[in-house]
């Protein structure tokens, strides 16, 4: 048996053909040019192409092909849909790529209990257009939703626009059947919301596949609010937008979702998918969505907009019926994408804090964007202070993604300084692990490590990812190098 240490190539052959005796031989990719599709996912500046994909099926599939990675001591990074933004999907090398996209089927729709079990696979869009006929919806809705994965979502903790009111993913995943780094299926949780015992649901959403992969999850859906108001407000400052946010929360008002654009966003938005709805000259807009009874919604959307006029607010739009409410929300949606309108390429952090250093932080980040001579956009969900800063540059030029990612690195130095946190919905993947020690100490990531051990004793579910490695982060890796898997070094 091959060491995960050992210096010597590989022979893969028979380990592939015990692949394709698993999942026949169109479930199993290997051809040079057609892996290059999966050398990364929604962080495309890191890439490493895959020793073999392989795309299972079925639950039993997936403990079949873990069950042989462990006993060859292979390496497997699970992937969905491929939009993670943190890395959290990138190949190592000579790694399997264990890829869930044919998993796409709804197992169970139960309405009475409010609750769906599907595949991995399955479209987070599909959830809500599965049961809408029957009044309900499902919650998490990352801006990604049209594409991105539920097994995805599951692994990094996504949120969205209604996260605010609503949750992020954790809080809308009864059970799930998960197959562990041994090949071991395992069911956790349950179909009510609170089980006795350990939350291992809790333990595994957001562990970035770090602990298994997720092969049935059982989620909870919401019934559709009966009246649904979408505000949007402009503002002259950023700053104006930013002390509003905190009135609205400070009034004892939680909207569905607060979301602040600012001029960047606002032009980028215009210029692509032409709302003819934010005015090009604010400095800010915020989208507030108020929802709930009737005379509940219409009070509070009046409330909403007299903080919004007393902060400055020069104009205040409200719209009621679905078609208007759509388009207000289309360009907030779009606004990432929109970014390639003004910019050959952006870097986006994703950083959470309280919600009362908004105006603060948001002025010190235009302040490190002039240091490091770079624009930064900021779209980004104001309700909960998980902010997305979108570092616009030129990947052309060399030298620049590092000086870009300098800057990312300060602003999230920033969010942490302020009683924020490194991530609020992307998680921390290949790309922020190198931040996990100006957030926890030396006590914290080692506890963490033993949780880890613990369920992956070899080492081989998504190695490399979450925690700092001394090759890839230097001295910042110092407190927890004696807890890392040594046998994975070389990766």
């Amino acid at each position: 048996m091959a060491s995960l240490s050992s210096p010597e190539p590989r022979d893969w052959q028979p380990i592939i053909q015990r692949f394709r005796d698993i999942v026949g031989d169109r479930g199993v990719v290997q051809r040079r040019e057609e892996l290059l599709v999966y050398e990364c996912d929604g962080l495309t500046s890191y890439r490493q192409r895959p020793a073999v994909v392989v795309l299972p099926r079925t639950t039993a599939e997936v403990a079949a092909v873990v069950k042989v990675c462990h006993e060859f001591q292979v390496p497997f990074v699970p992937r969905g849909s491929g939009t993670g933004l943190s890395g959290g999907a990138l190949p190592i090398e000579h790694c399997v790529l264990i890829t869930t996209a044919l998993m796409r089927q709804i197992i169970d729709i139960d309405l009475d209990n409010q609750r769906v079990t599907v595949q991995p696979g399955v479209i987070n869009n599909w959830v809500t257009q599965a049961v809408s006929g029957a009044g309900f919806y499902y919650a998490p809705d990352p801006s990604s939703q049209i594409i991105c994965s539920i097994g995805g979502n599951v692994a990094e903790n996504s949120g969205g626009v209604h996260c605010l009111k609503y949750g992020v993913t954790t809080n809308h995943v009864l059970g799930m059947t998960i197959v562990t780094p041994t090949g071991e299926v395992v069911k956790i949780g349950g179909a009510v919301p609170e089980m006795p015992g350990y939350d291992l649901t809790g333990l595994f959403v957001g562990s970035e596949g770090t602990l298994g992969i997720a092969t049935e999850i059982t989620l909870r859906i919401l019934k559709t609010p009966e009246s649904i108001k979408v505000l949007l407000a402009d503002f002259t400052s950023v700053e104006a937008a930013g002390a509003t946010v905190a009135d609205i929360i400070g009034a004892g008002i939680i909207p569905g979702g607060i979301e602040m654009m600012d001029n960047f966003s606002i032009n980028a938005v215009e210029d692509v998918v032409k709302t003819n709805c934010y005015p090009r000259d604010a400095e800010a807009v915020l989208l507030v969505e108020v929802d709930g009874l009737e005379v509940e919604a219409a009070g509070n959307a009046q409330r909403v907009a007299d903080l919004c006029k007393k902060n400055g607010a020069r104009n205040v739009t409200v719209a009621t019926e679905p078609d208007d409410r759509l388009t207000l929300w289309k360009g907030r949606k779009a606004a990432f994408a929109a970014m390639g309108k003004i910019s050959p390429d952006y870097y986006v952090q994703d950083g959470v804090i309280p919600r009362t250093k908004l105006e603060f932080v948001l002025g010190e980040i235009a302040r490190l964007g002039k240091e490091y001579g770079y624009p930064v956009a900021n779209v980004f969900h104001a309700g909960d202070g998980n902010l997305h800063p979108l570092i616009l540059y030129n990947n052309a030029i060399p030298g620049e993604l590092e000086k870009v990612e300098a800057l990312g690195g300060e602003i999230l130095k920033l969010c942490v300084k302020v009683g924020g946190s490194i991530s609020g919905e992307h998680g921390i993947g290949a790309e922020k692990r190198c931040y996990m020690p100006d957030m926890f100490s030396e006590a914290d990531l080692e506890t963490m490590q033993w949780v880890r051990r613990a369920i992956d004793p070899q080492g081989i579910a998504n190695p490399t990812k979450i925690f700092p490695t001394p090759k890839t982060c230097g001295e910042a890796a110092r407190s927890i190098a004696a807890q890392e898997f040594p046998n994975l070094e070389r990766f």
